[in-house]
């Protein structure tokens, strides 16, 4: 579908001018409410809370994530608090992966997100694993294919594990998720795809992709609250090692007069590694509506909207002397933006500040992170401070 601007739909202060989704996304309005009942149910009726609120909510946040990333079986997706408990998950189960004593490497995209890095460090080094870290190509020129390719050439027969983004998180780099894929099974690797900066805002496909893991936090591009998520894992996982033994996992949890059984069986597939209670009153609901909203706008409609916005902007940036990928090479929704040499960043984040204009200073560049809540007063007002702070300098 062919998207306007959604403003109407948040709760944003009319004066403020928010580009910056990359961080923290606001709440849907009607997610909000929906979070308040929440709340609500708890906070004064909990006489009211029956077995069926711990698990209705969460299959049908289950089954619309899934829908989401067209993974086909909801079965396979865990609810999670956070990417750093995705990834714990794949940490506890490295040691599966079939050939392992022959592995030495895990495989990392430069200037990754530490949680992605974090993970990781003490399995590694259980098993033998030092981590090669592919970094970006020096020049701006072909910056995202050259950044692929030296990707592709770093994932070897030695390699275990594959770390990988379909967006770069500080430049909106595009990777290309479908040919790394294709490489890790040529090599007998598991690819996990950290998702945080990409579903949501733009199409993914798990049955193209057919990564081992994916793993998103929910308070990004999901439009979701902090400290919600989702992961789809895939059939490496089955029969593996959870984080955690919540009650909740095991298979018949539900039947709550039969809890002291202590069923040994686990729920199908990847339901045993939902965290511990995973069905919160508050954040589920508020998912819900979110992912219902995203799916009736279209990932792909939201990336076109995107692209639109700043469409006239980004030849006004180049021409005072801003750099940035190439569009076919980055996303619509996220891009670093490199200021000229001669201008002061932190004064420019700051001059930003005082206009109520907000984007994010991460690594080297000026992330800038529209969506559909943005229109075209918010660019420009961005715009306008960049081209101050440039002249200035």
């Amino acid at each position: 579908m062919a998207l306007s601007c959604q403003k109407h739909l948040f709760s944003l202060d009319p004066g403020v001018h928010y580009l910056n989704g990359a961080a923290y996304s606001p709440a849907l309005t009607a997610a909000v409410d929906r979070g308040l009942e929440g709340l609500r149910l708890k906070a004064e009726t909990p006489f009211l809370i029956t077995p069926r609120h711990h698990f209705d909510t969460a299959g049908r946040v289950r089954q619309l994530f899934s829908d989401l990333v067209n993974a086909a079986d909801a079965d396979r997706i865990a609810l999670i608090p956070a990417v750093s408990y995705g990834m714990a998950v794949v940490a506890q189960n490295l040691h599966r992966l079939p050939g392992i004593a022959a592995k030495n490497r895990i495989v990392l995209i430069g200037e990754e997100f530490p949680n992605n890095v974090y993970a990781f460090e003490r399995a590694g080094a259980v098993l033998g694993l030092t981590a090669h870290t592919v970094e970006k190509p020096a020049t701006y020129e072909n910056r995202g294919a050259a950044w692929n390719e030296r990707l592709l050439e770093a994932i070897t027969p030695e390699t275990a594990l594959v770390v990988a983004s379909a967006v770069h998180w500080i430049y909106g780099v595009l990777f290309d998720l479908e040919a790394i894929g294709r490489r890790c099974r040529e090599v007998g690797a598991l690819l996990v795809v950290d998702a945080t900066q990409s579903v949501g805002a733009m199409p993914f496909d798990v049955q193209a992709v057919r990564p081992d893991a994916l793993i998103c936090a929910a308070y990004k591009w999901l439009l979701g609250p902090y400290g919600s998520g989702a992961a789809y894992f895939g059939p490496f996982f089955d029969e593996g090692v959870p984080v955690e033994e919540s009650w909740m996992n095991r298979a018949e949890s539900d039947q709550f007069a039969r809890l002291t059984r202590y069923e040994r069986a686990y729920r199908p597939k990847a339901q045993r590694y939902n965290a511990g209670e995973f069905s919160q009153f508050d954040h589920l609901p508020m998912l819900e509506v979110s992912l219902r909203q995203l799916i009736t706008w279209g990932a792909a409609s939201i990336q076109t909207y995107c692209r639109q916005l700043c469409e006239t902007a980004v030849p006004e940036w180049q021409a005072l002397g801003c750099r940035l990928d190439e569009p076919s090479q980055r996303a619509a929704h996220l891009f670093g933006l490199s200021l000229p040499e001669h201008a002061d960043t932190q004064k420019f984040i700051g001059l930003l500040a005082e206009r109520k204009v907000f984007v994010s200073l991460r690594g080297g560049a000026v992330r800038v992170s529209p969506n559909v809540y943005n229109d075209t007063a918010d660019v420009e007002a961005f715009t306008d401070a960049l081209s101050e702070i440039i002249n200035l300098g």
